[in-house]
């Protein structure tokens, strides 16, 4: 804890990212109903301008593109100047992208991959020194049932949660001695901007168009009829990290949990298709 912020915060401490729409607005408006203090960062920070106007002393809005390490540490540095810690890290910054493994680029896989991946890594580990000093803390990844399992059309997409999730939960085990909750948050269809404009698309390439073609047409047209509601969405994930076990997975939605359950289901199903092979590779 820094010896003397510089502000005096109303609660828990938040720094969220992508706070402008979607999960990170409505996360924010949870935590602030709750008594607590946000450090709302967007990329954007005038549109958070509303939120701060009606929360006056407990929304700071920040400029933040989580993709830039410097900008990442700078913030992390700032919060904890002014409020001596950050008790809850919520990685929401994201989006969307629609194409097959084959049609996906270099540059789009790796800007992904910044974004949903090495981001978030670098703010968890600019937190964490905090985090661990002070005994306490969370930090909360916004995975997707894409997390657990994908499907034609979400390869790119589905890697970085996956490879998201993979460093969780190693990183959960590493410091819960710490005080420090982790918990990935895994949403199916939530009616956010996520299937709007907040996506990206890979030029189709011809032959997928059995395979992907329909994804990529009902990805943009599911854009405001999506079922799962963000509110309901920010208030079991400020729930849950109020549990006495907070759950190292969080899964929102029937689909998410439909889904996720049938992938499963059928990794069992093969595992023990395949267990007499896979057992005996042992020398004689």
């Amino acid at each position: 804890m820094s010896a003397n912020p510089t502000r005096t915060a109303e609660g828990r401490v938040w720094l969220i990212t992508g706070t402008s729409s979607g999960f990170g607005r409505a996360i924010a408006e949870a935590a602030l109903a709750a008594g607590d203090t946000v450090i709302a960062t967007a990329r954007r920070p005038e549109a958070l301008d509303d939120l701060a106007a009606a929360h006056p002393g407990r929304v700071v809005p920040v400029a933040l593109d989580v993709t830039d390490p410097a900008q990442v540490n700078a913030v992390v540095a700032e919060a904890v100047l002014w409020y001596g810690r950050i008790d809850v890290l919520v990685n929401n910054a994201g989006r969307g992208h629609v194409g097959a493994v084959e049609e996906t680029t270099d540059a789009e896989l790796r800007s992904l991959m910044d974004l949903h991946f090495f981001g978030p890594a670098n703010l968890a580990r600019a937190v964490l020194p905090h985090m661990r000093a002070n005994g306490s803390g969370a930090i909360v990844q916004l995975s997707s049932m894409g997390g657990r399992m994908s499907f034609p059309g979400v390869g790119a997409y589905s890697a970085t949660k996956h490879a998201l999730e993979g460093l969780s939960e190693a990183l959960a085990a590493e410091v819960r001695p710490h005080g420090v909750d982790v918990m990935i948050v895994e949403p199916s269809a939530f009616r956010t901007g996520f299937a709007g404009g907040v996506h990206s698309e890979s030029a189709p390439v011809e032959g997928y168009e059995a395979t992907v073609g329909p994804f990529r047409s009902s990805f943009a047209a599911s854009d405001g009829n999506q079922p799962g509601d963000p509110v309901k969405a920010a208030a079991a994930i400020v729930a849950a990290l109020a549990a006495d076990e907070v759950p190292l997975r969080l899964a929102l939605g029937d689909t998410a949990i439909d889904r996720i359950r049938e992938s499963l289901q059928a990794q069992e199903a093969e595992l023990h298709a395949w267990e007499h092979v896979s057992r005996a590779m042992d020398f004689d």
